[in-house]
């Protein structure tokens, strides 16, 4: 896997949602990002600070190296990335994601309260460490292939921490 450069603009690689949460997600072809709310017909849409996540395909690469043949949305997030290394963008960055949507970073990784079924089978896994959540501030259209181009560097790099 070659090095991503930061700054750099990235893609989508896959759109994915369900109606349950907990469960692997199913890729569709576009999806419809709301203000304020999320992906439609995604489970985790909502008024809250996590209503879009994201998972970097070179994350999921890591796992696939460990033998588990996964997938985008294997792993429950909405958009699977490819290009940036979206687990060191600051909380407050902004990203403009296809055309027209405009997503704000919220939270880097997150608690995981149940070992997933890729953890049970290969000891790791990387959402909690490396996927983010976003909050939509403008929405649109999201497809994959579609780019994904960083705003700004808002704030501070805050990991997921328990105390909080």
């Amino acid at each position: 896997m070659e090095d991503v450069v930061q700054n750099h603009n990235g893609q989508v690689v896959a759109v994915s949602v369900s109606l349950k949460k907990g469960v692997k997600k199913t890729n569709i072809l576009q999806g419809s990002l709301i203000e304020n709310y999320g992906l439609e017909n995604d489970a985790h849409a909502g008024d809250w600070h996590r209503q879009l996540s994201l998972l970097a395909i070179e994350s999921i690469s890591k796992i696939r190296k460990k033998g588990l043949d996964v997938n985008p949305g294997d792993f429950a997030e909405n958009i699977t990335t490819e290009g940036i290394r979206i687990w060191e963008l600051p909380v407050g960055t902004r990203l403009k994601l296809g055309e027209n949507a405009v997503v704000e970073v919220t939270q880097i990784g997150k608690e995981c309260h149940d070992r997933c079924a890729i953890f049970k089978q290969v000891g790791d896994c990387v959402m909690p460490r490396e996927g983010i959540f976003v909050k939509v501030l403008k929405g649109g259209a999201i497809s994959p292939e579609d780019r994904i181009q960083i705003l700004n560097h808002q704030g501070e790099n805050t990991q997921y921490d328990e105390t909080r």
